[in-house]
């Protein structure tokens, strides 16, 4: 089963390689990730994607919340969400007829060329990992000459009241101990 899971962090150095490590140290292997500042510079997010069942889940919940500098945890795979990779490719498009049909399909995608050679194009694109896969798959043909993606980056729909980051300044509200349970 796949895993999509965000954790607040503190913004300080050495979090993502204590992070990383961890998982890595203990066997877990992570499909993808991404990591970068929230609204607030103090906090980082780290979503990444693991495969594993509920009990892989939990062990790996248990270890982040062991972190010090891990301020929440959340499983959001079970919610409702939206997530997002962003790829470059870069095609082999000589101008003319093929030029035309990579430029085409990129429009399809809802992607756009951003840098044009003699012999190449790069596209951008953005979208679920499905969407990516389905374009990159219509490029092959062409020729991919290069590829290089971000991590998968994640958030729940809706506009649930968010006290994570106050909760790390301020601790847990009263009855609560610790990080919130994934859901």
């Amino acid at each position: 089963m796949r895993h999509v899971i965000s954790a607040t962090v503190q913004n300080v150095p050495g979090v993502l390689a204590h992070v990383s490590g961890m998982l890595a140290s203990r066997g877990y292997n992570i499909d993808s990730l991404a990591v970068g500042e929230t609204e607030d510079p103090g906090f980082s997010r780290m979503t990444f994607v693991l495969r594993g069942d509920d009990r892989v889940l939990d062990q790996v919940r248990r270890q982040l919340e062991k972190i010090v500098t891990v301020v929440r945890v959340d499983d959001i795979s079970s919610r409702n969400f939206v997530e997002r990779d962003l790829m470059l490719i870069k095609v082999a498009a000589e101008a003319g007829q093929t030029r035309t049909e990579v430029k085409e399909l990129a429009e399809i995608f809802r992607g756009r060329i951003v840098d044009v050679a003699p012999d190449s194009v790069i596209v951008e694109i953005s979208g679920t990992e499905k969407k990516l896969e389905g374009f990159i798959e219509l490029m092959r043909p062409h020729g991919i000459l290069e590829l290089v993606r971000t991590g998968r980056i994640a958030m729940v729909r809706g506009s649930p009241v968010t006290r994570e980051l106050t909760e790390a300044a301020d601790g847990p509200a009263p009855g609560e101990v610790g990080a919130e349970s994934l859901a």
